[in-house]
């Protein structure tokens, strides 16, 4: 079983950066893939970032490609999800995920939240204008 824990969530302006982190309690944590998606109310479930085990890979959501990166350090068991330049659009629930091995290639649909076992409980961002 893993746990994973979110924090860095809040309340910002738009235009604003700001640093989720998601702390997992894998014991082989540089074997998982990472990802992060996010919730609004009424809304679906959507993908926002994914990085491979070692780091080396990452892919995004259009809607943030450019503004968002997702770095990883593996000895601290920790993935984060950098913002910059937020929006209003981007106020939600944000989840950390975890792709247990044996796991697909990270080429292969990271994007999919079927591939991910593992959820956090969610640090909620809110972006004013």
């Amino acid at each position: 079983q893993v746990q994973l824990v979110e924090s860095g969530g809040g309340l910002v302006q738009a235009g604003a950066s700001l640093r989720l982190s998601c702390a997992a309690s894998a014991h082989t944590f540089s074997d998982y893939t990472m990802g992060w998606f996010r919730q609004a109310p009424r809304e679906e479930r959507e993908f926002v970032a994914a990085v491979s085990p070692s780091g080396s890979s990452t892919y995004y959501a259009d809607s943030v490609k450019g503004r968002f990166t997702s770095p990883r350090d593996n000895a601290k068991n920790m993935v984060y999800l950098a913002m910059k330049t937020v929006k209003v659009d981007d106020t939600a629930n944000y989840y950390c995920a975890a792709d247990p091995p044996p796991s697909p290639a990270f080429s292969t649909a990271p994007m999919n939240y079927c591939r991910y076992a593992y959820w956090g409980q969610g640090t909620q961002v809110t972006v004013s204008s």
